[in-house]
Formats: C-alpha cells, structure tokens, sequence
C-alpha cells in the first residue's frame, strides 16, 4: 500500500505542471512532467508486483 501511496502523491504533485503545460505551453513544465510520468510508470509496475506477491501468499 505504501507504494500506492506514493504513486498516488506523484500524480497528485504533477498536476501543477500538466496545467502549465497543456494550458500554458510551458516547455519546461512539460520536461518535469515526463520526468515524473517515468517515476510514475516505474510505481505503478512496483504496485502491480506486490499485489501479485501478496495474491500468491493466499
């Protein structure tokens, strides 16, 4: 859960800059939103992994 969490916080902190980037055109806003879509992506994998882990142990 605690992943999740993080994922969660990730997307959350991002949204600034997705509005500065597709209502503004701010380039650089737009640098640190891939940034954190790449951790994002990288989370959501770790999420994926320990939901199957916890599957297995039932």
């Amino acid at each position: 859960m605690k992943t999740f969490e993080l994922l969660k916080g990730l997307v959350l902190g991002a949204e600034e800059d997705a509005r500065k980037f597709f209502e503004k055109g701010n380039q650089a806003a737009g640098v640190r939103l891939r940034l954190a879509m790449q951790k994002a992506k990288g989370l959501a994998q770790g999420v994926r992994v320990e939901v199957s882990e916890k599957k297995k142990k039932k």
